[in-house]
């Protein structure tokens, strides 16, 4: 079983019928003993950065996510989700993250004609071996929706980029830890592939 991580922000619903698509059941849910017994674990997200720090403190589930890891349960954050994984973010002054994977969320600073946020479908280039992107050729279109985008501290953690006016970090990979800054939900074919993918993957 999947279970997609209740803590009051996210496109739930939309991630839970992704995984439907692809004939893998799942359960959204904001119980820790059901997110703990599951194969797998989806941290989605949708809004501001401190909004999501505080929603996981104040729903008891931030323990659970540091659970998740340490018992190597696999872990993918969705947009908000893999923010969070960072330290620190820039996002409406300085807020603290899960620390989770070095580095830090920054705001686009973007020449023109490129508008924030990075709003639609552009094209990402897989880095290195992550299974995640098993049989997603470089140049696939994904849709992203987001005004921040993580700066990893090691560029070994790097598991897809793509160029938005500068090139940055769209999907990062650390053992057990995936994310994608874009919605695999609302990606077509190729986010469906990427989510039977996590389904699939063996660490």
């Amino acid at each position: 079983m999947i279970a997609i991580i209740n803590y009051g922000l996210g496109n739930l619903a939309s991630v839970q019928n992704a995984f439907r698509q692809v004939g893998h059941p799942s359960l959204v849910t904001d119980q820790p003993e059901q997110i703990l017994r599951s194969e797998r674990v989806v941290l989605p997200g949708v809004g501001a950065f401190a909004d999501g720090m505080n929603s996981l403190i104040k729903t008891g589930l931030i323990d659970v996510v540091y659970e998740v890891v340490h018992r190597g349960i696999p872990l993918l954050g969705i947009c908000l989700g893999m923010q969070m994984f960072f330290p620190t973010s820039e996002e409406a002054g300085m807020h603290k993250g899960l620390g989770l994977i070095p580095g830090r969320v920054r705001r686009f600073q973007l020449p023109s004609p490129y508008k924030v946020p990075h709003m639609g479908w552009n094209q990402i280039t897989p880095v290195g071996n992550s299974k995640l992107f098993k049989d997603i050729p470089a140049g696939s279109y994904v849709y992203f929706a987001h005004s921040f985008y993580t700066e990893p501290q090691d560029s070994y953690v790097r598991s897809a980029t793509t160029d938005y006016g500068i090139g940055f970090t769209c999907a990062v990979a650390k053992g057990s830890i995936l994310g994608v800054q874009f919605h695999p939900e609302k990606s077509g074919l190729v986010g469906l592939t990427m989510l039977r993918n996590f389904k699939e993957l063996k660490l």
